[in-house]
């Protein structure tokens, strides 16, 4: 309100000012009849110029309030046209009955008053609740808006929001990613080379990184003759990972021509604010690249974890120290323990019960009290078990999942055989009652995994987690002896997951198998471990009979519907299928007893069947792999051709 207003004289008190004069003139007319007249007179002069001022206030009062309406409502079609945000009156037929100059410069044209929204807003797709107020993010015509929709009054508010979406994408291509490069097996290359073929090998090698690094625009530094940091900003990670680091081809090419190509593993973190963190995420990150098995890359991004390349077999470590070790180091552990629980994965098999037959041999050379856990006899093991029933002084350490909770203590130590996956062991619960966890395991490490084990022998490389104990009892005690069960068991092991040596073999697996043949494993035994009657060899046949090739060398069977196949009859499956003329990998998939639909996957090494089963929730080796599914076998079959097809589109199938 103006000043020239606010002075007015108006209101109660001018009503209280004529009545004090009223009353004052009768009180002179009392008195004095002139003076009483004269003040009559007065106070109507008073009274009349009061009233015509506060006429004009009034007035001038409407007055100045039409101008403020006026303006405001000026303002308000000013401020509509040229605001920076669009909007849009639609009816029920979603055409446009009104809009602001906004939208009509979005559309490049005068009005669009009477289209469609769709042929305004192409990009724009309402939810599916059409009374509930959303908000949307749509690209259009390289531009981003971001659409407030308000269904009530059938409204859009238009923003554009490119500035602001571009410095998003600018501040997340920055954040930095920090990776560790390592030639992992090194040492097993350059074994027996001279100082000069070394060095120009190296000096090759790192030749090619330093290219690949100043490809990508990524900063190399050398930390030690094997070990190289990176550091890149997302930009170059996504480039990095589009191109599936063909730093892993580009060096085993070019080491070709020596007798072993040498592999380099990467591990790299991002994702991550604090650089301290980020630095231990990507040593974790190359750790679970070589326990997975070297020649790959693996990338954690926040929770995302990515791995790359794994298309050739471990090397095997020709050294045994670490084998010393771990076996001094588990020696240690066993003593500082009350008792040992002894669990391998769940629907065990020969390399498993092998497995927990050589610890427990250990564990009672130690003077403790060890046990086996075991939760049910399957078909794989049905021989094997009535073999140790047999034996009392060996079966009498077996025990129920429920009887390993009830004796288990702060103090015990539980050993993880054949797997190192918690979810994947007899009784996943045990661990909430002891936090003394030991990893024994040959397969190529997962996303789950024992983070918090106490100590951990992984090895890819071996054939099996028997031939790994095997390894560990020659060192555990220099008067070390097996009996001839417990010798014949853990050979059983190395001989099923080899496939009578046939596949993952090297020079430790034959000396571990000599040092159990030195200690009576019987081989006759073993054979009729494995022996087969001829009704389930005609169930295989009828497997067989349904295989589908693919890519003219993956072999698919899928077994009847509604008819339930043991596990180790779907692998023995993938096995012989191995065998026939121009199949490099194979997949059975068949219904077992449980409900589940069960997927065994082998190759010869040309394929990573492993990849292929962790995308459909498994796991496993380079050339032997497996998982179960809530599926029906069609619907699986499905799903893994679905997933080879991505994979052949993404980097091709074979090597």
């Amino acid at each position: 309100m103006p000043k020239f207003l606010s002075k007015r004289w108006h209101g109660q008190h001018m009503v209280w000012t004529f009545a004090l004069l009223g009353a004052l003139t009768i009180v002179l007319f009392l008195y004095e009849w002139v003076l009483g007249v004269a003040a009559l007179l007065a106070s109507g002069l008073v009274l009349y110029f009061s009233w015509k001022a506060e006429s004009a206030f009034r007035h001038d009062l409407n007055a100045y309030l039409g101008t403020i309406t006026h303006r405001v409502k000026k303002s308000a079609g000013d401020v509509i046209s040229e605001l920076p945000i669009g909007m849009i009156l639609y009816n029920e037929e979603k055409e446009i009955e009104w809009h602001n100059p906004f939208v009509a410069k979005l559309a490049k044209k005068d009005s669009v008053i009477g289209d469609s929204l769709e042929d305004v807003l192409p990009s724009w797709k309402p939810g599916k609740e059409k009374e509930k107020e959303e908000t949307y993010e749509v690209e259009q015509d390289g531009q981003v808006y971001k659409i407030w929709h308000r269904p009530e009054e059938r409204l859009l508010y238009i923003r554009d929001v490119t500035d602001y979406v571009r410095l998003v994408q600018k501040h997340d291509e920055e954040k930095i990613a920090i990776g560790i490069v390592l030639m992992d097996n090194l040492d097993e290359v350059t074994q027996g080379m001279d100082d000069q073929t070394r060095s120009i090998m190296l000096a090759r090698v790192t030749g090619e990184i330093t290219e690949w690094a100043h490809r990508y625009g990524v900063y190399l530094r050398r930390t030690a003759s094997d070990r190289f940091l990176i550091l890149m900003n997302q930009k170059a990670l996504r480039e990095l990972e589009q191109n599936r680091f063909d730093i892993l081809d580009e060096v085993r090419d070019l080491t070709m021509e020596y007798k072993l190509p040498l592999t380099v593993s990467v591990g790299i973190a991002s994702g991550i604010e604090e650089l301290e963190e980020l630095g231990r995420v990507a040593q974790t990150s190359l750790d679970m690249s070589l326990g997975r098995g070297g020649d790959q890359v693996t990338v954690k991004a926040g929770q995302r974890i990515s791995f790359y390349g794994g298309r050739t077999n471990a090397v095997e470590k020709r050294t045994r120290v670490r084998a010393r070790v771990i076996s001094h180091a588990l020696r240690d552990l066993i003593k500082e323990s009350d008792k040992i629980i002894i669990m391998g994965h769940r629907f065990p098999d020969m390399d498993s019960i092998g497995a927990a037959i050589g610890l427990l041999k250990a564990v009672q050379i130690s003077n403790k009290e060890g046990y086996i856990v075991l939760e049910g006899i399957n078909p794989s093991i049905e021989k094997l078990m009535a073999m140790i029933e047999e034996d009392e002084k060996l079966n009498r350490w077996f025990i129920t999942p429920a009887q390993a909770m009830q004796i288990t203590t702060q103090r015990t130590l539980a050993v993880v055989l054949d797997t190192h996956r918690a979810s994947m062991v007899a009784e996943p619960k045990l661990f909430n009652l002891t936090h003394r966890v030991m990893v024994v395991d040959h397969h190529r490490r997962s996303e789950e995994f024992f983070h918090d084990a106490v100590l951990v022998y992984m090895e890819p490389y071996a054939s099996s987690t028997c031939e790994l104990v095997t390894e560990l009892l020659q060192y555990f005690n220099e008067k070390m002896s097996l009996d001839a069960l417990e010798a014949t068991v853990l050979l059983a092991g190395i001989v099923v997951d080899t496939k009578q040596f046939s596949l993952r073999t090297g020079s430790r697996t034959f000396e571990a198998a000599s040092f159990l043949r030195r200690n009576g494993a019987d081989p006759t035994l073993i054979q009729k471990m494995l022996k087969e009657d001829l009704q389930a060899y005609i169930e295989k046949a009828e497997i067989m009979r349904h295989t589908e090739m693919m890519y003219d060398h993956i072999a698919l069977a899928v077994g009847e519907q509604n008819h339930k196949y043991s596990q180790l009859m779907i692998a023995q499956v993938a096995d012989t299928l191995l065998n026939m003329t121009g199949v490099f990998a194979s997949f059975v998939i068949c219904e077992r007893p449980d409900g589940l639909t069960g997927i065994s996957a082998r190759s010869l090494g040309a394929m990573n069947v492993q990849i292929v089963m962790e995308r459909m929730g498994g796991g496993g080796h380079l050339t032997n792999a497996a998982t179960q599914l809530e599926l029906t076998p069609q619907e699986a079959a499905a799903k893994l051709k679905q997933i080879l097809q991505e994979i052949e589109e993404e980097e091709g199938l074979f090597e």
